[in-house]
């Protein structure tokens, strides 16, 4: 096995032809996290991302994305935002873990969503989770939606009720799969860092890096990867937005919010209900809902995939430091978010932080969400 090493940027048009030709040989890696694409925006706004190719004869047969610091450690690209990781290869094709470390300067390398088809990082694996997706048909008959009314009666009965109600209140119901206009998109990120400040959890899009890679995500529009805006509208009111990216056959749900003060419409759940819907017509066969315990998952989900988070290593002293700072971190965490008895208690928490944090920031003037 021979390793060349790239910047995103420096991948010529036949290398970006081979690494889509392999997405498009294994169901495994169909997901837009894996794509080129993905890489190439993540490259564009954090430094250190680079993408080993690996060759066999010559020819390329496998593709590794990772982003690296000044001491060699290196993680998954897009660490922390995307919901899906691998070494894309040709069907057969193996490599030795540490071979593969050195050729990219890494001592260690942290990921969180790999796929469990993985099998070289098989043994530096220490968890894995549930990654519940939807299966869609391209046939336009409706066939998830009679699914989720033959599962959850009760459920999309409600739901459906919800959304007439919703229609009578404000006005005519309206769904846009793939909304172009920017200012939704605006509107969607200002939506979602509210709903993180409050309920407590860090706010992404305080981050500039990550408003200017969404807002670079949605202007791509190629045959393997289209960011993808959809829009519930009641009348000419947005009442909830989503974006996320879309492969050939794979539609990741990545950031969905709502109007907080229609809440009680359920809104959420009825953009996912269209999303999915819409997304089958327009030839998405799986719609990927990403690692997480959240309870309309488990009545959204057709079925699980399994994604690793671990730390694969070599012998080096950065890696043994880090391993030991990080992991007791994930464990609690992980601890925490697999029993609802410690996890209910912890989001009540997050929860009043978060609406602490909100009412001080109003009272002193605070500036907000700082997307634009």
């Amino acid at each position: 096995m021979e390793f060349t090493i790239h910047r995103p940027e420096e991948l010529n048009a036949s290398l970006r032809r081979a690494w889509h030709r392999l997405m498009d040989e294994s169901p495994d890696y169909g997901n837009p996290f894996l794509g080129p694409e993905f890489t190439a925006g993540i490259g564009t706004y954090r430094g250190g991302a680079h993408v080993a190719v690996l060759h066999e004869g010559g020819e390329p047969v496998g593709f590794f994305p990772y982003e690296r610091n000044a001491f060699g450690v290196g993680r998954a690209i897009g660490l922390g935002l995307s919901d899906c990781q691998a070494l894309v290869h040709r069907p057969g094709v193996t490599w030795d873990t540490e071979e593969l470390l050195r050729a990219c300067g890494l001592s260690v390398f942290e990921f969180d969503h790999l796929v469990e088809e993985q099998k070289p990082f098989g043994r530096h694996v220490t968890g894995t989770f549930a990654s519940p997706v939807v299966d869609l048909k391209d046939s336009g008959d409706g066939s998830y939606a009679e699914w989720l009314r033959g599962t959850y009666p009760g459920l999309a009965k409600t739901t459906l009720k919800k959304e007439r109600r919703l229609g009578r209140d404000l006005g005519e119901m309206r769904f846009v799969f793939d909304e172009r206009d920017p200012r939704m998109l605006h509107t969607l990120m200002r939506w979602k860092s509210a709903q993180y400040r409050r309920t407590g959890r860090m706010d992404r899009f305080a981050r500039p890096w990550i408003v200017d890679l969404v807002d670079h995500l949605f202007q791509v529009r190629e045959e393997h990867f289209t960011g993808v805006l959809s829009v519930v509208y009641a009348g000419d009111r947005p009442v909830a937005a989503h974006f996320g990216p879309r492969s050939r056959t794979v539609l990741a749900a990545w950031f969905t919010a709502y109007d907080p003060g229609l809440r009680y419409y359920s809104p959420g759940l009825i953009m996912h209900l269209r999303m999915a819907e819409a997304a089958g017509r327009d030839g998405v066969r799986v719609m990927d809902l990403g690692r997480g315990e959240k309870e309309y998952k488990d009545w959204l989900k057709t079925r699980e995939l399994r994604v690793g988070e671990g730390f694969a290593t070599r012998p080096h002293p950065v890696a043994a430091a880090l391993r030991m700072w990080r992991r007791p971190v994930r464990g609690l965490r992980n601890t925490v978010l697999a029993h609802p008895a410690l996890r209910e208690p912890a989001d009540r928490l997050l929860k009043t932080v978060g609406t602490l944090r909100t009412s001080g920031r109003a009272e002193t003037g605070g500036v907000g969400s700082r997307t634009r």
